[in-house]
């Protein structure tokens, strides 16, 4: 058993798993609990059983695992609570993050020659973090933003963010010119300006209407 890096074979046992070296004399187990990820035998805090020879002249010797028992099962229950506790909290705190960056449409400011869409430069993750951060107060890893390739041409472009295993939220970015801009808040004003006019008249007509029919 000395000197042995790992087992050969894993048997279940139950909910837990016995590891188990061919033609070794070992007829003795014991339960552990893992402290770090050992290959073939399992992830850090999980419970095992090993033979009790691979136990005291491996995993013991380097610190890999503990006996489960007493005040180590304790604290291996309050541990896991703890992981799940923390679990949660990081899932619920990214759904709240999510909701503030879901569907928002940002705008990031950029240079051109005249009458090109060509950028002098690139917008990079680095930037839609920014620009992120800016609009919503949310510090996001700039990794996990889907930007594949720096943006060197002005548009309107989809992207996602992942926050969390099981939360992303998509958004997205308007590469624009200053020019542009301001020609685009002048037509939304011109459509919002229509709409509010013909809600107007849709209304006075239908009072007129209702005035008719009383009168």
């Amino acid at each position: 058993m000395r000197g042995v890096a790992a087992p050969l074979v894993a048997v279940p046992f139950g909910n837990l798993h016995l590891i188990w070296f061919p033609g070794s004399r070992e007829t003795y187990c014991m339960k552990v609990i893992l402290t770090r990820d050992v290959p073939r035998v399992g992830k850090d805090g999980e419970v095992v059983v090993v033979a009790n020879g691979y136990a005291r002249n491996y995993l013991f010797t380097r610190q890999l695992a503990v006996p489960a028992r007493g005040v180590a099962v304790r604290d291996h229950q309050n541990r896991l609570d703890r992981e799940r506790e923390k679990t949660v909290q990081l899932l619920s705190a990214a759904q709240q993050n999510a909701a503030k960056i879901e569907g928002i449409s940002l705008d990031i400011l950029a240079r051109t020659a005249p009458k090109s869409n060509r950028l002098f430069g690139s917008v990079t993750e680095a930037d839609v973090a920014q620009a992120l951060h800016e609009a919503t107060g949310l510090e996001v890893d700039k990794r996990k933003i889907s930007l594949i390739d720096p943006i060197k041409l002005t548009g309107s472009y989809a992207l996602t963010v992942k926050l969390h295993t099981d939360v992303t939220a998509a958004f997205t970015v308007d590469v624009i010119t200053a020019e542009q801009r301001e020609a685009r808040d002048a037509e939304r004003a011109a459509v919002a300006a229509a709409a509010a006019k013909a809600a107007a008249e849709a209304a006075a007509a239908e009072e007129a209407a209702n005035a008719a029919a009383t009168a």
